[in-house]
């Protein structure tokens, strides 16, 4: 029988053999894991510092290329769009920072600019059916709608007869017609003017939502704007749709145009406007636009190049005194 001795030593032996692990782990054991710890440690830091360096070098680099191009930009484009006249429509979210500069380029490339339209949330949230439908008649155009047109598609269409058409001779004219429509939409709350937009474009620049619509209506926002892109197209010589850095995210208006293969065989993209040489590149895309093509342009992975190619057509078009009309 094992007595009371025998458990008090068995008892003993296991709280002295815990001890000496203990003792072990912190010591023994533990100098050889701290090393190692400290060693990766250091080269993780080291590893940092290099990927900062390479950062802020590059940020440099990057910034002191395009200072060079934007001094340089009014000779990149000029006389680029010579006898063309260009609506600037800009989405909800849009930067607002790029008004004047997106104005400059496209002035320095010879184009006048009719005026701004800038859509407004009431466009994207609230039916515009009850608006299109009092409006469609007004239209300076004749307009007839598909069977499966969205309201978007048409209230795109009639907006896009009120501020571009693909005649150069009905361009910068006054047309009470076209004014009418804007009082429309713009009593309804659905958009603001700027400048003289009713004397119709012949080209039509979308600046995109600085960032991804969100919430559970996103999707038919974007696509809310990806049909009025189109439907300006439609009824110009071409659209341009830009947008600016950060370009990785899939949910944008513009990576919206790219992966709608009826839309981006139209309607060209840019999606880095917010830089100088995305803003030649937004004056190129429109020219192309008027030679019947269109491309994808810009810094993501999903544009086909970074610019226009060279081989496009960028020799300037007559100048008409139509055309021209402010």
């Amino acid at each position: 029988m094992i007595d009371f001795r025998y458990h008090i030593v068995s008892i003993v032996a296991i709280f002295l053999a815990l001890a000496i692990g203990i003792v072990l782990g912190s010591t023994v054991l533990n100098a050889p894991l701290v090393a190692s710890t400290e060693k990766v440690t250091a080269q993780l830091r080291g590893t940092n510092a290099e990927l900062y360096d390479q950062i802020a070098q590059a940020q440099t680099r990057g910034g002191a290329s395009d200072a060079f191009i934007a001094e340089r930009l009014p000779q990149l484009v000029q006389g680029t769009l010579a006898g063309e006249r260009v609506v600037i429509v800009e989405a909800p979210g849009a930067d607002s920072k790029l008004r004047e500069p997106v104005q400059q380029v496209l002035t320095a490339a010879g184009a006048v600019v009719s005026g701004r339209v800038t859509i407004t949330e009431k466009y994207l949230t609230a039916d515009p059916s009850p608006a299109v439908d009092q409006l469609v008649t007004a239209s300076p155009t004749p307009l007839t709608f598909s069977a499966d047109a969205t309201p978007y598609d048409k209230a795109a269409a009639v907006l896009a007869s009120a501020v571009v058409t693909s005649d150069k001779t009905l361009a910068g004219k006054d047309d009470p017609t076209a004014t009418s429509v804007l009082d429309g939409f713009e009593k309804g709350g659905m958009l603001a003017l700027d400048g003289d937009p009713g004397k119709r474009a012949t080209l039509a620049l979308v600046m995109a939502p600085a960032a991804p619509y969100e919430g559970k209506d996103a999707e038919a926002q974007t696509a809310a704007i990806v049909a009025l892109a189109t439907g300006l197209d439609q009824a110009s010589e071409g659209v341009v749709v830009a947008g600016v850095v950060p370009v990785s995210t899939a949910a944008g208006v513009v990576a919206a145009v790219r992966a709608d293969g009826d839309a981006s065989g139209k309607v060209s993209t840019v999606d880095n406007a917010d830089m100088a040489f995305g803003r030649a590149a937004v004056v190129y895309a429109l020219r192309e636009q008027v030679a019947g093509d269109a491309g994808q342009y810009g810094l993501g992975s999903d544009a086909v190049a970074a610019d226009p190619s060279p081989a496009a057509p960028l020799t300037p078009t007559p100048t008409s005194s139509e055309g021209a009309g402010g």
